[in-house]
């Protein structure tokens, strides 16, 4: 029975040589991939331009909200802090009307996309309001801890599915994958989440100058560190498990391969910035940017291992 692109099907499937189902335009849905992966970019940048603006102490240059200083363009008062404030605000706003303009098209054509795609876009859309109402908050709340951690944990949800229904639009070859490899991946990608959201705490608290300096929060501090070993443990399992495994596909390889790259770029970056007590700006930020890339590259690992193997059960169940 031939595999193809079903609307039907909670999952796409097939692979890129196949032809997509007569009912989904496939010119749209390369168009629409094109643009989910641009606006995935777009929010790991935003993420790092807001690791950027804390770590700079510019979280509050701006003392209203949503406009800076009662305009919209702050001129009489810019420096280097108003600067990242009023950008962060202004990339954040672009990433919100991307993500209004994916609900309206995957609305409008959604007899020729696949029928998750409008509720996703819905949901990613949900998530935009909520985070623009915790980035609210931040200001009025005078960058609360507890807000700032959500603030982060809410970025990096709406990361994952704008990246995650990218990758539900990306034809895939049909081929057996090993049935452990996309549980492996999902481990590694929560470990990896939660492990962010503890980095966020420590960010959000200063825990780690706070504990240099005064000894205090330090149980944050060592959660953290302690957090490194089952969430790095997790993301090599992958690596490797991956490299040794024959069943598996050539953008499982290159994804377990970046996965283990970026692993041991967070890993050298994040021993930087501790030594160094978080006193060289860049460093700080490239660590919660690799972060990141390191959740959306299991991510999308995870995916891809599942649909892959969901396109070979569909091959191989009776017509």
């Amino acid at each position: 029975m031939q595999n193809t692109y079903r609307p039907n099907s909670p999952i796409p499937q097939g692979s890129g040589a196949e032809e997509f189902s007569s009912n989904l335009d496939e010119s749209l849905l390369a168009n629409l991939r094109r643009c989910l992966y641009a606006l995935a970019g777009l929010t790991l940048f935003l993420m790092a331009l807001g690791s950027a603006t804390r770590v700079m102490n510019a979280g509050l240059a701006c003392p209203d909200w949503p406009l800076c200083y009662g305009e919209f363009v702050p001129s009489a008062q810019m420096n280097l802090q108003v600067f990242l404030e009023w950008f962060h605000r202004l990339v954040a706003s672009t990433v919100g009307f991307c993500t209004i303009a994916l609900v309206g098209v995957s609305w409008w054509f959604r007899k020729s996309v696949p029928n998750w795609l409008p509720w996703a876009a819905l949901a990613a859309l949900a998530l935009v309001v909520f985070q623009g109402v915790l980035g609210g908050l931040t200001v009025i709340e005078l960058l609360r801890f507890d807000i700032v951690t959500a603030h982060l944990g809410t970025g990096l949800l709406f990361f994952s599915l704008v990246l995650a229904i990218a990758v539900g639009l990306t034809p895939l070859q049909t081929t057996t994958v090993a049935a452990h490899l996309p549980w492996l991946g999902l481990t590694a990608t929560l470990l990896v989440y939660l492990q962010s959201l503890l980095g966020a705490l420590v960010a959000s608290q200063w825990a780690l100058h706070l504990c240099f300096s005064e000894s205090e929060l330090c149980g944050v501090m060592n959660a953290h560190l302690l957090g490194i070993i089952p969430a790095s443990l997790a993301a090599l399992t992958v690596a490797i498990a991956t490299w040794l495994t024959p069943d598996k596909t050539p953008l499982l390889d290159r994804l377990s391969q970046l996965a283990g790259l970026l692993l041991a770029t967070q890993l050298a970056v994040g021993s930087a910035t501790f030594r160094l007590h978080l006193q060289v700006e860049p460093l700080t930020v490239t660590h919660q940017a690799v972060g990141a890339a390191l959740l959306g590259t299991l991510l999308a690992y995870t995916l891809v291992a599942w649909r892959s193997r969901a396109a070979t059960r569909s091959t191989e169940s009776p017509a």
